[in-house]
């Protein structure tokens, strides 16, 4: 098998339904071999009707898996063991690719020689939310450069494209991420440090349509505080710990809380249009001094 396209799901059947039926009008005029793998998250399996109804009409091999053990970790692991692909491509079950976007992630990898490629994502909010719209449409989104090419940093595992012989293992997602996210920062930091080359698809962009639940600054500064505590606890993480770092990151965070902290004030008290902003920029600073431990917040498996 050529690519192996992984969707993993959890409790979202018409999101996952939209993002699957993408994959199987996907262009392939190269006449790639494809095949669309389905994991089911939740333990009561609420996906695996919808999987099924996608199987039935596909016109690609189409693997279904239930992972009962929820976990983000355990559920892309899962995708990965039940693949074959020489290429995994990576979809969330709220986005939704255009036809040719498998196609714009191959052609980049294949011309950079990437080892890992991510494209942008469009925000697609509902009508319904309108208090801070601009704010969540780039909270929720993705951009880059301008152009595709190479880069110097990598973004989340949602709408990425890697090689399997780059990957460090047959199970490389940490499951001691299963609960707080943050397991594919920690895999595409352990293939920098091996080498691994990345780059940008610019054309390679998804659309995201996130839950209304989750148009709101109580679930976007929670995630903005988990996205903060990153940089500190990927240094954390390494072998052995890199303890300069931890403290170059908090110093770092201290400085970004207080400045963008009293910026947020100020906009907040004269009502101005970037003040939700401002403020996401401040929790996030604080996520780097307050990370691990009691700090840790969780949004997957059983914590969802």
């Amino acid at each position: 098998m050529d690519v192996s396209v992984i969707i993993p799901t959890f409790k979202r059947p018409d999101g996952l339904t939209r993002a699957a039926e993408s994959i199987l009008a996907q262009a392939n005029p190269c006449g790639l071999s494809i095949e669309l793998v389905i994991v089911d998250n939740d333990p009561d399996g609420s996906g695996l009707a919808a999987a099924q109804a996608v199987a039935k009409v596909a016109a690609v091999p189409v693997q279904i898996v239930h992972m009962p053990e929820p976990g983000v970790a355990n559920a892309r692991n899962a995708g990965l063991a039940a693949s074959t692909g020489e290429l995994i491509a990576f979809l969330d079950d709220d986005e939704e690719a255009p036809v040719t976007w498998l196609c714009e992630l191959i052609g980049t990898l294949r011309f950079y020689e990437a080892d890992a490629v991510f494209g942008p994502v469009r925000t697609r909010l509902p009508d319904s939310v309108s208090r801070h719209r601009d704010y969540y449409s780039q909270f929720f989104a993705r951009s880059g450069p301008e152009e595709s090419g190479h880069i110097d940093h990598y973004y989340g595992c949602g709408n990425s494209l890697i090689r399997r012989a780059a990957l460090p293992g047959d199970q490389p997602f940490d499951t001691s991420r299963n609960q707080s996210g943050g397991e594919d920062d920690l895999l595409f930091a352990q293939m920098q440090e091996a080498g691994a080359v990345f780059a940008w698809s610019a054309e390679a962009w998804v659309w995201e349509d996130p839950l209304t639940s989750r148009a709101t600054l109580n679930y976007t500064l929670k995630r903005a505080f988990a996205y903060g505590q990153g940089p500190s606890a990927a240094c954390a993480s390494r072998r052995p710990v890199n303890i300069p770092g931890i403290l170059f990151w908090m110093a770092v965070g201290a400085v970004q809380s207080v400045i963008y902290g009293i910026a947020a004030a100020a906009l907040w008290a004269v009502g101005a249009p970037n003040r939700a902003r401002m403020l996401d920029k401040a929790v996030r600073g604080l996520g780097k001094v307050f990370w691990g431990g009691p700090f840790t917040l969780n949004f997957y498996g059983s914590a969802a």
